[in-house]
């Protein structure tokens, strides 16, 4: 396959800056309190298209996604990204990899283009417009299913192996767990006196993460989905599609296959050699990334700790996540590690 020439990025360079949106807002202002309906309505009709007004705000909180209605049309969704998360060359590296997919024929929900290009600016605001695709959550408990997850994923895989990410970041235990440990114990959200047991615990995990990795060896890094749970996979009649590549970044191909295992350790066994049935039936596969599995979880529940104290600002996020300010989020959060420590010492699944 050619090298895409969208890669080179070149329609990024008339967005500007990634923080315009903090333009104008006063000093406990969140950017997101100045995107009202009518700005969300108005960016929409920027692109010429002709709104009916009914705007449905969707579950999104990293970043802020409408479906909205159109006039004589099938409605839109609007994707409003976090100011100063992403670069736009970061954005649209994500979005050309989705339309790379897409085009492939995998059933990827890719941004729209305008013009030529899929970012766009309103009101200080960098949006995306997607078409709208319906689904329900997918049902992983048959073998049939997982291993239509498996070959779609592997499918996704091939193409993400093609050339690397040049604007997005790797999956590594450092920004994952030291820098997100860091930011934790910086902050005043782990009460007082479960701090040390806090600190103490998450050492050994670490630790114990790290162990993991090298047991793992040397493990390919390829673009990947990257946040493959069943709540970014709808399922209709064909199949499932993957929507929401936001944290699309470089990574072990295993990152993309173990949201989908669930239960005791038996249960994921059997889960996982459907759901690589499938996928060798496309790729490769490299067995000694199933080491990765548990530790992969850790760093996933270490940093959304940290994210949701990075996000405390956002009005949002008291209001929908208020348990995380208590000292019953941080007994439990020790309890899971402590079993997330014993489970990685216990050794990685066994795949047959």
């Amino acid at each position: 396959m050619q090298d895409d020439p969208r890669d080179s990025l070149d329609n990024s360079n008339h967005l500007g800056s990634a923080d315009a949106p903090d333009v104008g807002k006063t000093h406990n202002e969140h950017p997101y309190e100045q995107l009202t309906p009518e700005v969300v309505l108005d960016a929409v009709e920027t692109m010429g298209v002709q709104c009916d007004g009914r705007l449905l705000a969707l579950n999104s909180y990293e970043n802020r996604v409408y479906q909205v209605g159109v006039e004589d049309g099938t409605p839109l969704v609007a994707k409003f990204y976090r100011p100063g998360r992403w670069s736009d060359a970061a954005i649209i590296e994500e979005h050309n990899f989705t339309i790379t997919l897409a085009e492939a024929e995998l059933p990827v929900v890719a941004p729209l283009r305008w013009d030529g290009e899929t970012l766009h600016m309103s009101h200080g605001f960098r949006f995306s417009l997607y078409p709208r695709r319906a689904g329900r959550w997918p049902e992983l408990d048959s073998e049939q299913n997982l291993r239509w997850m498996g070959r779609f994923i592997a499918r996704i895989h091939n193409l993400g192996r093609l050339r690397p990410f040049q604007h997005r970041p790797r999956l590594d235990i450092q920004t994952y767990g030291h820098d997100a440990v860091e930011f934790l114990l910086a902050t005043t959200f782990i009460p007082a006196e479960l701090r040390e047991a806090y600190t103490s615990l998450v050492r050994d995990v670490l630790a114990q993460v790290q162990a993991g990795f090298d047991a793992a060896g040397v493990v390919a890094q390829l673009r990947i989905h990257g946040d493959c749970h069943p709540g970014n996979i709808l399922w209709t009649s064909d199949g499932p599609h993957f929507v929401d590549f936001d944290d699309a970044r470089s990574g072990p191909a295993i990152q993309d296959l173990w949201m989908l295992l669930s239960g005791e350790r038996e249960q994921m066994t059997q889960q996982l050699s459907h759901v690589l049935g499938g996928y060798t039936e496309f790729s490769d596969f490299n067995p000694s990334e199933v080491a990765l599995i548990e530790p992969l979880r850790t760093l996933r529940m270490i940093n959304y700790s940290a994210w949701l104290a990075r996000r405390w600002q956002d009005p949002s996020f008291p209001i929908n996540f208020p348990w995380f300010a208590g000292n019953r989020y941080w007994e439990e959060q020790i309890l899971a590690l402590r079993e997330q420590l014993a489970l990685m010492q216990e050794g990685p699944l066994v795949w047959y």
